[in-house]
């Protein structure tokens, strides 16, 4: 057996690879509401600080509605098109929502250390706050995009839209914010090649800049 990482067949480094923005999706094809949740479960799982799970999913299923985004969306097809569209959103105050509740299965000495912990990391912190907010939708978003890939599908994250107004479209609770939305289905054209990546030694440094 080797360790040599490079000699690894993955379907997780298949689906990293493969993985990419489409734009063009099947209208026709519908996911039933045990793929979505199956996809859901799995984004669930991603990792957050002091494990808040500050993530919010929103389903959007009304046709109607998929349709007011899309007109505050620059009209992207994907928007309509999409089996699934998600608007996926955090929590900016779960770090104060009964923060016992994250650490119930474990032991009293993790829960004494860890549940005052949350509200001296993040209290009277906003840009803290928001900024855990975005890194967790984006870990999460990046989990979903993944899973769909492995499962045969393609997705696409989506900045292009008047947050404002989707908050509105969707009744955002006070303390919420939108990270992005996120639409997957099935593919009708493939994606474009990669515009232009840049090489390792233009992004990855050792110890210092």
């Amino acid at each position: 057996m080797t360790d040599d990482i490079s000699s690894f067949s993955s379907e997780t480094f298949d689906a990293i690879e493969k993985r990419r923005a489409v734009k063009h999706f099947d209208e026709k094809h519908q996911f039933t509401d045990k793929e979505i949740e199956r996809l859901v479960s799995l984004a669930i799982l991603s990792p957050t600080s002091f494990n808040i799970q500050n993530w919010r999913f929103l389903v959007v299923k009304d046709l109607k509605l998929r349709e007011k985004i899309r007109q505050v969306a620059w009209n992207q097809a994907q928007v309509t098109d999409s089996s699934l569209l998600l608007v996926i959103c955090a929590d900016l105050k779960a770090w104060e929502k009964e923060p016992d509740r994250y650490w119930k299965n474990a032991s009293k000495e993790v829960q004494d250390f860890l549940v005052p912990a949350i509200g001296n990391f993040y209290q009277g912190n906003e840009q803290l706050q928001r900024d855990e907010a975005l890194r967790s939708v984006g870990i999460a978003a990046q989990t979903l995009m993944l899973a769909a890939k492995s499962a045969g599908y393609d997705s696409c994250p989506m900045i292009g839209f008047d947050s404002q107004k989707v908050a509105e479209l969707i009744s955002l609770p006070k303390d919420y914010i939108i990270g992005m939305m996120l639409a997957v289905g099935k593919a009708k054209s493939p994606a474009n090649p990669r515009g232009g990546q840049l090489g390792l030694d233009q992004v990855v440094f050792t110890d210092t800049f």
